[in-house]
């Protein structure tokens, strides 16, 4: 079974890769602006924001192609926010994806230019969705609410502050439920958006992406710790090199480890109700044993 998931999630995958690849074909060509754009935006990943969105629209009774124009738009919004956390006004982090940051290779000033023309491009995404004028409306209240700053970048601007000081576990809880859990809980809410879900729906999908993005959060900040550089694709030891405060440094490794174990029992549970959660159930409990 396992392996029929991770199929699935191949295929997922090569819908937004294609798509993305497309995204900005036949545009006009600024400068380096839209080079830059690409080079963040096609550098892979593990896509799970964009597949979350197909997969829960499949859950909820759509068709996943419908959703692609929301998935796409949702890594657009993603990726955006990691060529603005890389700069050196904020992580100062020189590699992504195991390849230099944006601004390493194109300077800073590109790089907040073309993090800002993905943001933008993604509302326009959104639109090219072949779905009801209703169903897009929701979906772009629900990004732009995610994004923005009662959101990710509430979040950031949080995790800004909270440099050089300690932060207890509520503080934590709050900034990581903004940086990271937003998008996430939005790429999900997206997908149930596309099918034409009911609130109930949407409500259990929340549920489920909330806990699913704190799990994702405490095993990333696990990872700082106990990974290395080359399986992780980006430097290791950042959170201490720049005097943030982790769910580890809360916590300790053993109880985020049962922390983690704890968030995906909860976000499975909350898919009770639905005729196929399968895929959803498999993606929490692989993403709680990552190692990268």
């Amino acid at each position: 079974m396992e392996n029929n998931f991770t199929e699935q999630m191949a295929q997922d995958r090569a819908m937004v890769e294609d798509c993305l690849a497309k995204a900005f074909a036949g545009e006009p060509r600024h400068a380096d602006l839209q080079e830059a754009m690409e080079y963040s935006l096609l550098a892979g990943g593990k896509r799970i924001r964009p597949v979350l969105t197909l997969e829960t629209c499949r859950m909820c009774g759509g068709d996943p192609e419908t959703a692609l124009p929301f998935a796409c738009a949702m890594e657009m919004v993603h990726t955006y926010s990691l060529i603005h956390d890389d700069l050196p006004a904020m992580d100062n982090d020189d590699l992504r994806r195991g390849r230099p940051t944006n601004h390493v290779v194109y300077g800073e000033a590109t790089a907040v230019l073309a993090g800002d023309a993905l943001l933008t491009a993604a509302f326009g995404q959104l639109t090219k969705a072949q779905l009801p004028a209703d169903r897009i409306v929701k979906a772009v209240e629900c990004l732009s609410r995610a994004a923005g700053s009662v959101g990710m970048v509430g979040g950031q601007a949080l995790d800004m502050a909270g440099e050089g000081r300690a932060l207890n576990r509520e503080e934590l809880e709050l900034l990581q439920s903004l940086k990271t859990g937003a998008l996430i809980s939005a790429a999900a809410e997206l997908g149930c958006i596309a099918a034409g879900g009911t609130d109930g729906q949407r409500a259990k999908v929340r549920t489920y992406a909330q806990a699913l993005g704190r799990a994702f959060q405490v095993r990333d900040d696990m990872l700082d710790i106990i990974s290395d550089q080359t399986e992780l694709g980006k430097p290791v030891g950042s959170d201490q090199a720049n005097e943030k405060s982790t769910f580890v440094t809360a916590l300790g490794l053993e109880s985020c480890a049962a922390l983690v174990n704890q968030l995906t029992s909860q976000g499975i549970e909350a898919l009770n109700g639905f005729e196929a959660p399968e895929f959803h159930i498999w993606l929490a409990q692989t993403l709680a044993k990552r190692t990268k």
